[in-house]
C-alpha cells in the first residue's frame, strides 16, 4: 500500500511540475509570440474596454479621443476617434480592434490606457472603486496651427514639411502628402475597415507611412551642407578656397565627365560656389578627402543610423553603399553633391539645417512633449538631448554665412525667396534629377533652413 501512495504521490508531482512548466512556457517565454498572434484578440479586446485618455497638440488642440459609443447595442462602451482628421495621422497614429495600433497610439498606449507603474500607484486610492478610470494625457509637440500651415504651403503636392526647435529638437510641425484620415476605417465594421487600410497600403506613395520620418529621397544639392561640413573639418575647405570656372569635370578612372546643373559655367571662392550650388566643386571635395574619411564623415552627421525619434520604425539615410568606393571614384564625386545613392529622410535634412543653426550640436528630435495623469499631473517631460556633434562651433559660424549666402542677390538659389517683415534667414535648396526614362525633368525639390538669422 505504502509503494502505491509513493508512486501515486511521485506521479502528481510529476504532473504539477510538467503544468508548472508548460505554463510557464506559454506565460513567460512565449508571451510575446502569443501577444502578436493576429487571432489572439483577448489582450486587444482589454485594452479596448480600457479607458483611453487624448492625444492633445502643444497649442491644446485634441488629435485624438474616446468618446461614447453611438451604438447601444456596440460590445464597447467608447470609440476612438481623431478629429483633426489627416492632419496629424503621421505622430497619433490610429487605435483599432482589428488592425492594431502604431505611432503615439502604441509607444504610448499604456500611459493612455493609464497602465504605466506610476499611474497604477498613483491610482491605489481608488481600488475599491467600481469603475477606475486612470487614463492619462499625451502632449505632442507638434503645434495644431503651424501644422496648419505646413499642409497649406505643401498645396497639396507631394513632399513634406518638417519644422523644429534648433535647440531643443522639438517637432512642431511634421506634415506628409499623401496621408490617410484614421476615421475613415477605425470604427468601420471589419470588411470595410479592411478594404480601406488595403487601398492605403496600395496607393502610391505609401501613404500610410509618415513620409517626414519613415521615407527617404535623393537629397541633391541640399546634401552639399553636409559635404562642406565635412570639408571645413578636414581642413580640406576653407573661406579662402578658390576653384576653377568650368562647365565640366573628368574626374579620375574615367572618361565620363561631371557636369554642374543643365550644363552651366561655375566657380569660383566657396561662397561663390556654395551660393550657385555648382555640382563641381563638391564632387572635386569628395574625392579629395577620400572614401574613407567622407564616409566616416557622413556617419558623424548621423547617416546610416535611424533617427532617434520617439516613434516606431524611423528610416534611415544613406550614402550608398559604400563597398570598394575608393575603387569607383566618380560615384564618390556624384555622392559628394548629393546623387546617385544619397537618400535622406527628410526629418534628417531638418536635423542637418538644425545642426548648422545650433552651433555644430545635432539634437533628437520628439513628438511627444509630455505626459499626464489623470488629474493633470505630470508623469514624463521630454529632455532635450544631443544625438550627434559632426562640426565644431566655428565651421557652423561659416555654415551659416555660407547659407546666409544662399538668400542673397540674383547668383543665390533662394535669393527671390522673402519672409514676412523682412526677416533674415539662411538656406540650402537641391535639386536631384531622378533620372526617369521617358520622364527626364522630373526631380526632387528640396529647400532646408532656419530663421530669424540672429537667433534661429
Amino acid at each position: 500500500m505504502n509503494r502505491q501512495i509513493r508512486q501515486l504521490a511521485l506521479g502528481l508531482m510529476t504532473c504539477y511540475v510538467v503544468l508548472f512548466a508548460t505554463l510557464n512556457y506559454w506565460q513567460v517565454a512565449q508571451e510575446e509570440v502569443l501577444s502578436a498572434n493576429i487571432e489572439n484578440t483577448r489582450a486587444v479586446r482589454r485594452e479596448f474596454e480600457k479607458p483611453r485618455g487624448p492625444i492633445i497638440t502643444a497649442d491644446g488642440v485634441i488629435a485624438a479621443q474616446s468618446v461614447p459609443n453611438p451604438d447601444p447595442e456596440a460590445t464597447f462602451d467608447r470609440v476612438r476617434e481623431y478629429p483633426t482628421g489627416d492632419l496629424l495621422s503621421a505622430a497619433t497614429g490610429y487605435f483599432t480592434l482589428s488592425f492594431g495600433s502604431n505611432q503615439v497610439e502604441r509607444e504610448f498606449g499604456d500611459v493612455l490606457t493609464g497602465s504605466t507603474t506610476e499611474q497604477q500607484v498613483r491610482a491605489l486610492t481608488d481600488i475599491l472603486s467600481s469603475e477606475i478610470d486612470n487614463s492619462g494625457t499625451v502632449q505632442l509637440a507638434l503645434r495644431h496651427d503651424v501644422q496648419q500651415a505646413a499642409k497649406f504651403l505643401l498645396a497639396g503636392q507631394t513632399g513634406s514639411v518638417v519644422v523644429m526647435e534648433v535647440e531643443t529638437g522639438a517637432v512642431r510641425a511634421m506634415y506628409s502628402n499623401p496621408g490617410y484620415d484614421p476615421n475613415t476605417f477605425v470604427n468601420a465594421p471589419f470588411e470595410e475597415a479592411q478594404e480601406t487600410i488595403v487601398a492605403l497600403q496600395d496607393a502610391p506613395g505609401d501613404p500610410l507611412l509618415a513620409g517626414a520620418y519613415q521615407q527617404r529621397f535623393m537629397p541633391g544639392s541640399t546634401f552639399k551642407v553636409i559635404t562642406t561640413g565635412i570639408g571645413l573639418e578636414a581642413g580640406v575647405l576653407f573661406p579662402e578656397r578658390e576653384f576653377v570656372s568650368e562647365s565640366e569635370w573628368v574626374p579620375p578612372q574615367t572618361t565620363d565627365p561631371i557636369e554642374n546643373y543643365r550644363g552651366s559655367e561655375c566657380g569660383g571662392d566657396l561662397a561663390e560656389v556654395f551660393r550657385r550650388s555648382c555640382n563641381i566643386p563638391f564632387a572635386q571635395t569628395a574625392i579629395e578627402l577620400g572614401a574613407g574619411p567622407m564616409v566616416a564623415g557622413t556617419e558623424a552627421w548621423g547617416i546610416g543610423e535611424e533617427l532617434p525619434i520617439d516613434l516606431p520604425r524611423p528610416a534611415a539615410s544613406t550614402f550608398g553603399n559604400t563597398d570598394d568606393l575608393d575603387q569607383r571614384l566618380p560615384l564618390l564625386g556624384i555622392r559628394g553633391f548629393g546623387q546617385n545613392e544619397d537618400q535622406m529622410v527628410p526629418m534628417h535634412m531638418a536635423m542637418v539645417a538644425a545642426t548648422v543653426a545650433n552651433g555644430g550640436r545635432m539634437m533628437s528630435p520628439y513628438i511627444v512633449e509630455a505626459t499626464y495623469d489623470k488629474n493633470g499631473r505630470v508623469l514624463d517631460r521630454a529632455d532635450p538631448e544631443v544625438w550627434k556633434t559632426p562640426i565644431s562651433p566655428q565651421n557652423a559660424a561659416l555654415l551659416t554665412e555660407l547659407m546666409t549666402g544662399v538668400t542673397k542677390g540674383d547668383r543665390g538659389t533662394a535669393g527671390s525667396v522673402t519672409l514676412d517683415g523682412g526677416v533674415r534667414f539662411a538656406a540650402k535648396t537641391g535639386t536631384a534629377e531622378l533620372g526617369l526614362i521617358g520622364d527626364p525633368d522630373r526631380v526632387h525639390a528640396w529647400m532646408i533652413g532656419f530663421a530669424p538669422l540672429e537667433a534661429p
